[in-house]
């Protein structure tokens, strides 16, 4: 009974200590470092949120022709209410070390990045066969 009470409390003591000692490697320059950059990611997304839908046009119009340029204004609209959205979340809640560990909310981070045409990848499968 002595053995497994000294155990479970070693154990204990062990995985209390281990989450301080990880969290002992950040310095405080480097976390407040991080939270500057969500805000700043926060307030640019939110003001920039409306060139999503002129990207979301041209994009959806490139990838998929002709019924791109129905479809694209209308993704343009959802996703420029959903980078506002996110850039408002991520600049009210700056402090908080979520999702991941500052990281971005969504990707791309921001709305300049991601103009890059999509992979195709049709032909390496067919090629394998």
């Amino acid at each position: 009974m002595k053995k497994v009470l000294l155990i479970s409390a070693m154990l204990f003591f062990f995985v209390l200590m281990g989450a301080g000692l990880a969290a002992a490697d950040q310095l405080p320059e480097m976390i407040a470092e991080k939270m500057a950059i969500k805000f700043t990611r926060g307030i640019t997304n939110a003001v920039t949120s409306v060139v999503e839908f002129p990207k979301q046009t041209i994009l959806t119009g490139r990838d998929m022709g002709a019924v791109g340029y129905v479809i694209g204004p209308v993704k343009g609209v959802v996703m420029t209410f959903y980078r506002g959205l996110v850039g408002v979340t991520e600049t009210l809640f700056c402090m908080v070390p979520q999702p991941g560990y500052y990281d971005p909310m969504m990707e791309p981070a921001y709305v300049w990045q991601g103009w890059e045409p999509k992979r195709d990848t049709s032909k390496a499968l067919s090629e394998e066969k």
